[in-house]
């Protein structure tokens, strides 16, 4: 099965500054366009780091100890970011970057890896073509159920198992797919399972059995 990619659901309006950009610029670039973070890139447009809303904060408090140490910890005085000026001293580098033909699985994966809500979209030579939010995966469950249920006939029973597009019932309502007949002898229910739930846009799959066939069903299952 094939998932979108994410060159089909990046932004390709990209804010960006250099290692030089001043602190303030930053800052007004941040309000102005209302981001909460902007990639640093070199002369080449490779993205180098990422300068965040958290990264300026810093400046506010100085060189002070913090009053709030976690959990135990000693107050301890804050990085060089409180005393930095330009994008090349507030950046956290490296930045963590996507290829443009990632799968929104690969791209959701890295996120949650990183503790991350951006990823930066780099084409084949590295260069910064554009970004990708999690709000921008998640137009993947979008997808009209007429769509899913297609992709499932098409690709999953008639492409990949090689069925008669009408050999199983498959309804789907708000991304909930159920199956429902009964399968040849060569055919899994699992397997048929696992391939609808990588359809993108599927929420839950349920097979319902009918006849000798059926006696594998599951219940339904959430992804």
């Amino acid at each position: 099965m094939k998932h979108q990619k994410v060159c089909d659901l990046m932004s390709d309006a990209v804010v960006r500054v250099q290692r030089g950009t001043p602190f303030k610029e930053i800052a007004h670039l941040l309000q102005e366009y209302d981001i909460t973070a902007v990639p640093v890139v070199d002369e080449e447009n490779r993205p180098v780091g990422v300068v965040s809303e958290a990264d300026l904060l810093q400046k506010m408090w100085g060189g002070e100890p913090d009053p709030f140490p976690a959990h135990g910890e000693q107050s301890r005085p804050s990085g060089a970011k409180a005393f930095a000026t330009d994008a090349a001293g507030l950046m956290t580098s490296p930045a963590v970057c996507a290829s443009e033909n990632w799968s929104v699985v690969d791209a959701a994966r890295a996120m949650a890896r990183y503790g991350i809500k951006r990823l930066l979209v780099v084409d084949d030579t590295g260069r910064l073509i554009g970004v990708v939010s999690r709000s921008d995966l998640l137009r993947v469950f979008l997808r009209t159920d007429r769509a899913i249920r297609t992709e499932i006939i098409e690709e999953a029973l008639v492409k990949t198992l090689g069925l008669a597009p009408s050999s199983v019932q498959v309804d789907v309502t708000h991304g909930h797919v159920v199956l429902s007949g009964g399968l040849p002898p060569h055919v899994s229910v699992t397997v048929l399972e696992e391939l609808c739930r990588r359809v993108d846009g599927v929420v839950a799959v349920e097979f319902r059995p009918t006849g000798e066939t059926g006696a594998e069903g599951s219940a339904s299952a959430g992804l």
